[in-house]
């Protein structure tokens, strides 16, 4: 057995604050690799970040900042937030900053441009930071103030989560995502079920898994309270990472004999589609209990589910065909390349002809931001991350949760809606 052996976050943290090991539960100082704001976060940090009284960010070229949120700028609020952050980049000469025509929703376009990587510790002022626990990185959100701190001096403080080890075993079913398995896990664990801990997900299915599945996963740990959601390092993930990464990048993996909390093993050969209904994510259900509800409103996008496998799937189920009268749909591809390549391959084409509408990158109507907002007692099945009380709109509106599939197939019939299995 291995001398303190250490999980994938251990390793991480211990080696960006130049030690062996580091303990669980330990308080540590650390070095970022990135840190990120967005057009709702970046301009309290930047309030904030001249209180301290630097000239200087610790690195320009590790800042990351996207206006996603609001933009294109839904109103003057909005604008006058993006001319501050757009201010910000220009004083301080920062590299990666990607205003309109050039941005996508930021926790799908990092990956895509490279400026995250394998071994990395990502801090973001956005919960869903974690999503680039799929690149084998530690990443977790954190609250404006902290952000200012790594702007000005590259480190900030963490607790060595303790881990909890996901095994997934066996074949998906047909039209399974990893939307549906983390659904699926967080329905089985609670919001707080992995409060403060690192996901680790594992297993034979996760090694099949593409890394827009992944993606989602790593995004939605949140939703379970975790700090990190950590795929290990892979062949899919090397090929992802190969003529894309900006930088070299360092693999860990767990050692064995490694702590965790806890050790879930699901059988996914038994998960079912899946939905989750208000007003929490962990009120997951099979999509084929919830045929009777009807609803107002498809959303397909978001940093969960805006990805090239997401317009794919909803692509194959649309195709020749036509969305329910009086349903409005929106399709929000999340990045312009990812735009582009829908385009190219007719996606938008088959989305435009079946009477849905496509938008520019935004997270737009995920946080009741714009492009979509929900009147009072309207209902939405969306792919976005969560579903609270008044998230897309009016407190007594609805949003449903769900995976590219069951938005798709819903789309054409105006209720929670599977697919035929022989579609695919």
């Amino acid at each position: 057995m291995q001398k303190n052996p250490q999980t994938i976050a251990q390793k991480i943290l211990a080696a960006h604050c130049g030690r062996d090991h580091v303990g669980q539960g330990e308080i540590i100082n650390a070095e970022v690799d990135i840190v990120l704001g967005n057009d709702i976060t970046m301009p309290l940090a930047i309030k904030e970040f001249k209180k301290i009284g630097v000239d200087r960010v610790f690195d320009k070229d590790k800042i990351v900042i996207i206006p996603d949120h609001f933009t294109p700028n839904k109103d003057i609020q909005s604008a006058q937030q993006c001319k501050a952050v757009r201010e910000f980049a220009s004083e301080f000469k920062i590299k990666n900053y990607f205003e309109v025509g050039r941005m996508g929703i930021e926790h799908a376009l990092l990956p895509e441009q490279g400026l995250v990587v394998a071994g990395d510790l990502i801090i973001g002022a956005d919960s869903h930071t974690c999503t680039y626990g799929a690149l084998g990185a530690a990443s977790t959100g954190v609250g404006s103030t902290d952000l200012a701190v790594a702007m000005a001096t590259g480190k900030l403080w963490f607790r060595v989560p303790s881990s909890i080890k996901f095994e997934f075993k066996n074949n998906l079913k047909p039209w399974i995502t990893g939307k549906d398995l983390i659904l699926y896990t967080i329905g089985m664990i609670g919001v707080d079920g992995a409060l403060y801990k690192s996901m680790e997900f594992t297993g034979a299915a996760i090694d099949r898994l593409s890394m827009d599945s992944r993606f989602t996963m790593s995004n939605m740990a949140i939703e379970a309270g975790g700090k990190f959601g950590i795929i290990e390092v892979d062949e899919i993930t090397e090929t992802y990472l190969k003529g894309r990464a900006q930088r070299p990048y360092k693999v860990y993996s767990s050692d064995p004999g490694a702590e965790y909390d806890q050790v879930f093993e699901i059988d996914c050969s038994q998960i079912d589609l899946q939905v989750s209904v208000p007003h929490l994510p962990s009120n997951a259900k099979p999509a084929a209990q919830l045929s009777d509800i009807t609803i107002d409103q498809v959303v397909i996008g978001s940093c969960t589910n805006g990805r090239m496998e997401d317009l794919e799937v909803a692509a194959k189920i649309i195709e020749g065909k036509k969305v329910k009268e009086g349903l409005r749909v929106i399709i929000i591809p999340a990045t312009q390349n990812i735009y582009l390549e829908a385009m190219k391959r007719g996606y938008l084409k088959i989305f435009v002809e079946a009477g849905c509408v496509v938008s520019t990158p935004t997270c737009g109507p995920c946080l009741g931001g714009h492009m979509g907002i929900l009147a009072q007692g309207e209902r939405a099945l969306s792919t976005t991350n969560r579903n609270f009380v008044g998230r897309m709109g009016h407190p007594s509106s609805e949003v449903y949760l769900c995976g590219p599939a069951v938005a798709a197939a819903s789309a054409l019939t105006g209720k929670i809606s599977i697919p035929g299995e022989g579609a695919r």
